[in-house]
């Protein structure tokens, strides 16, 4: 597995993402998917899932220093009121004295985002997380962000995938030296009955997931997370770094993006997006 460097983190590139999955998924899937060789683990408060996590973490028998797990703060716990109890119980639910990474999950809050900035860095002080970041930010917050906390942020998480021209909210992220996370990278399955990533995955012998995820890892500063509820897919989807795709390979995944093709966009959570390309 390569890692995604970015300050003192070193962010496994293909995360197993835990959206949408209940408790029983996870006992199902999260112990295969650490037997595959997933190291990174991302889940939120939100998710409801965090203490079936912590359980197969616990059980695997891989040290916890050797596993990389990402939660997030919901937008209810943003206030200093809530915001460090909140992050003590996603510790008590995974099961950990500290969390490798720490996001806020939504930007959208009545909350001021100083204050949600200073309770990521006043959790990231007391040793609880090694990591902060945000996610779902636009351009403008995010650099806001940046400016006020004293603790780097090292990732933005927001949806990425062949028909999402992210382009300008990707260089800007990497400028900054923040990593991408880029979550709903199949498109919620739209990828798989595409023809040109058919074509793609039939050239390189390869499965049209693995195609997407080597697309997303192959750029630089991008970190992908990978979800499937299929057993017999954890080890193909990581088996991603031994091939590579050449420049009209990738060129023809992003020529793919076309305008209103979002998937997640909230009301009252979502800020206003920045625009789809330069």
């Amino acid at each position: 597995m390569q890692n995604v460097n970015v300050g003192s983190a070193a962010i496994p590139a293909i995360g197993f993402g835990t959206y949408g999955m209940s408790g029983a998924d996870v006992y199902r899937l999260i112990p295969a998917a650490l037997r595959a060789g997933f190291r990174h683990v991302d889940t939120a408060q939100i998710y409801g899932n965090e203490g079936e996590i912590g359980d197969c973490v616990a059980a695997s028998g891989i040290p916890r220093s050797e596993i990389f797990l990402t939660t997030k703060v919901w937008v209810s716990n943003y206030s200093e009121r809530f915001f460090e109890a909140s992050v003590n119980e996603s510790l008590r639910k995974l099961k950990t004295d500290y969390i490798d990474l720490l996001l806020l999950h939504w930007p959208q809050s009545d909350v001021s985002l100083a204050e949600q900035i200073a309770g990521l860095n006043a959790v990231a002080r007391a040793g609880k997380v090694r990591h902060i970041g945000v996610s779902n930010f636009n351009r403008a917050l995010m650099t806001e962000s940046i400016r006020l906390s004293a603790v780097p942020l090292v990732t933005n998480q927001f949806e990425y995938h062949p028909y999402l021209n992210q382009s300008l909210l990707i260089e800007s992220t990497l400028q900054a030296g923040l990593a991408v996370t880029g979550y709903c990278g199949m498109a919620i399955g739209r990828v798989f009955s595409d023809p040109t990533l058919k074509e793609i995955a039939a050239r390189h012998d390869k499965t049209i997931a693995q195609i997407v995820l080597r697309w997303l890892v192959q750029q630089r500063g991008i970190v992908a997370l990978s979800r499937t509820t299929r057993i017999d897919r954890l080890a193909q989807n990581l088996a991603v770094f031994d091939f590579e795709l050449d420049g009209a390979d990738m060129a023809a995944i992003h020529a793919l993006a076309t305008t209103d093709s979002r998937i997640v966009d909230p009301p009252g959570l979502a800020p206003l997006w920045d625009s789809m390309s330069a």
